[in-house]
């Protein structure tokens, strides 16, 4: 049950889930969050090796990215699109919460997913050829634990609970636990015994970019979780381009 309300709540796939769950069912599921992950990482592999037989890498990956958002309904890139206009916002904290959930996209919005999808296809335009397989699989398992790490760690901003706060309520160090073990899993199949620094260097990188939030807001939510996801898929293509490049 609780992977299926994760894979029902993370993606678009056609999964089956009650119309009404139990209590904690949603914070239960935050355990699959990366496991989630790994199989629209494998969607994204399979779409990129059947594209690669008729197409260049940059058009190939603009595409995979084009599916990346599709799989997820475009559910964490909206999240960053709110933390864009909120966050950045000139204003209290308490109108910046008042952004977060207004449905409108303002000009930081509309900016801001607009360069996090252009770095992310030219990321993985520019990633050796051996190393797309790994990176589709790893990255957004990797992008799927920083939602988990920051859920069980981190408080939650409003006092009324949206879908953030129903997650994190039956959130804690078990389905932590198992989040970090399918993460780290996925690191170790996409790089080898190198994937063991994977989950720290996302750890550091999640910490980095929750506390830098919580200097704008009172803690996070959901828009937030979505937001720390695609800045860390992001960083991690960059890095691997960057490295693939030496």
């Amino acid at each position: 049950m609780p992977i299926l309300v994760a894979l029902k709540f993370l993606t678009v796939l056609p999964v089956p889930a009650p119309a009404e769950l139990p209590p904690k069912a949603m914070g239960r599921a935050v355990a699959w969050y990366p496991l989630a992950g790994v199989l629209v990482g494998l969607l994204l592999a399979g779409a990129d090796w059947a594209l690669g037989l008729a197409l260049p890498a940059a058009l190939r990956s603009a595409l995979v990215i084009a599916l990346w958002v599709a799989l997820t309904g475009g559910l964490h890139l909206d999240g960053f699109a709110d933390c864009c206009d909120g966050l950045l916002a000139a204003c209290p904290p308490e109108r910046r919460l008042e952004i977060l959930r207004d449905t409108h996209a303002g000009s930081f919005a509309v900016a801001g997913v607009t360069l996090l999808l252009l770095v992310k296809a030219a990321a993985l335009a520019e990633l050796p050829a051996a190393w797309r397989l790994g990176a589709l699989v790893a990255v957004p398992a990797l992008g799927r634990w920083t939602m988990a790490y920051a859920l069980v760690a981190y408080p939650y901003a409003r006092r009324e609970p949206g879908l953030g706060g129903l997650a994190k309520e039956g959130a804690g160090l078990r389905e932590l636990a198992v989040a970090s073990a399918t993460a780290l899993g996925a690191s170790l199949a996409a790089w080898g015994w190198a994937g063991l620094a994977a989950l720290p260097a996302t750890w550091a990188l999640t910490a980095l970019v929750a506390r830098w939030i919580m200097g704008r807001i009172p803690g996070l939510t959901g828009d937030t979780y979505g937001a720390i996801c695609e800045v860390a898929e992001a960083a991690w293509l960059v890095g691997l381009a960057a490295l693939g490049g030496r």
